[in-house]
């Protein structure tokens, strides 16, 4: 079992965030009681550290265990929206992610010989509108900040996850893979969409993920095309190989490739390596620069693909074990919310537990009545994108439709 230190990076033996991540300053909450409820969180990406700092700060002794070494890196530009913004400023986070943010200043679009046929500085692909105040920020780099900004008091345990959970009367207790057990009042499944916390307790995913079709995969590439703060949409033609979005990054510096299916023969292969292979394959005829974008796909260290899908749950809840985030309510890339609904539910998880001390169950169901309209929405959204609708007016109508109270 590794225990990394957030606020300075260092950890045993597993490494830490890495040397030049976004630092924000620790939480300034009360000093955490001896006595106060113990939360354990599982998933170190976005919900989990959102739910940890706001526990913290809440007077709760929480701890994050994370599957991976480290914070993973890679991942899409993800966006915050709406209530997601006004949770960013209420964490103290929101000036530090816009110095963080892609700054993206618009798109083209390229056919399948790689010639333009559109330009536009009003949207993106990735980002929506680009006269509102929203934002688009790396997941790693958001991750990171919100690790950094839950301070000293939050233990995370790296390289290792929940193997066994048991519910006793008035506590859980949690055996980890690592081989140590311990207790907590409360457990938290912020552990993404393919859940093993949500296994563990609510029984097999085919019971609750709907397929979307297709799968996504996403990497990082030397900035090799020149890109300044700009997204290409590379469209093939093809109704099953739709094509690229390419995006410069970090001062332009990188390029984040999305590479996509629209429709898979058979189940995505488990192996990471076969992933990419299927990607390779179904794209080997594909022109402008994606096989050299394809070529950097084999070494990339931060290459992720995985299906489209969505979580639907009767209950987010079960005994004293919640699901946040993706976990609980994972809307599909193709929604444009997951990070936003991840950010606004911890915060609202966190202001339920506030106010129900000792009564996990009225709490989980404050956290459920409160988010659970605006939730359904939003992954409405994502079948309503792959119908072809744009990011419109409606779209707004269901980011902006949810108002953050205080707690």
């Amino acid at each position: 079992m590794t225990r990394v230190n957030p606020d300075d990076g260092t950890s045993t033996p597993a490494p830490g965030p890495s040397a030049g991540a976004p630092r924000t300053q620790p939480s300034h909450g009360a000093p955490v009681p001896p006595g106060a409820p113990r939360v354990l969180i599982s998933g170190a990406s976005v919900a989990g550290p959102a739910l940890a700092y706001w526990l913290c700060r809440y007077g709760f002794r929480v701890t994050v265990v994370e599957r991976a070494p480290a914070l993973r890196a890679g991942g899409q530009a993800v966006d915050l929206r709406g209530p997601a913004l006004d949770v960013a400023a209420r964490t103290g986070v929101l000036d530090l992610l816009r110095e963080h943010a892609t700054g993206v200043r618009g798109m083209s679009v390229l056919d399948r010989d790689g010639n333009e046929t559109q330009r536009t500085t009003d949207a993106t692909a990735t980002g929506g509108r680009l006269d509102r105040d929203d934002l688009e920020v790396l997941r790693d780099d958001l991750s990171r900040i919100l690790v950094d900004a839950g301070g000293q008091d939050v233990e995370y345990l790296f390289d290792d996850s929940i193997a066994r959970i048991e519910e006793c009367p008035g506590h859980v207790r949690v055996g980890f893979a690592g081989g140590a057990e311990r207790t907590f009042d409360i457990v938290v499944g912020a552990d993404g969409v393919h859940s093993h916390t949500r296994s563990l307790v609510f029984g097999p995913e085919h019971r609750y993920l709907r397929r979307l079709g297709g799968c996504v995969g996403v990497w990082t590439a030397p900035n090799f095309l020149g890109l300044d703060r700009w997204q290409i949409a590379y469209e093939t033609g093809d109704d099953d190989a739709w094509g690229a979005l390419v995006t410069s990054v970090r001062k332009n510096t990188e390029l984040r490739v999305h590479v996509g299916l629209n429709r898979l023969e058979g189940e995505l292969p488990r192996a990471r390596e076969d992933r990419k292979r299927l990607l390779a394959e179904r794209y080997a005829d594909a022109g402008w620069e994606l096989p050299r974008l394809l070529s950097h796909m084999w070494e990339a260290p931060d290459f992720h693909c995985d299906i489209g899908a969505q979580i639907h749950l009767r209950s987010w809840s079960r005994g004293r074990v919640v699901l946040l985030g993706d976990a609980a309510y994972c809307g599909s890339p193709a929604s444009g919310q997951g990070s936003s609904m991840a950010l606004v539910g911890a915060y609202v998880l966190a202001g339920a537990l506030r106010a129900a001390p000792g009564d996990p169950r009225a709490a989980f169901d404050a956290y459920e009545r409160e988010l659970r309209g605006w939730v359904t929405a939003n992954q409405a959204l994502a079948e309503r994108h792959m119908d072809g609708a744009g990011v419109d007016d409606h779209f707004y109508s269901v980011v902006d439709g949810f108002t953050v109270r205080d707690h």
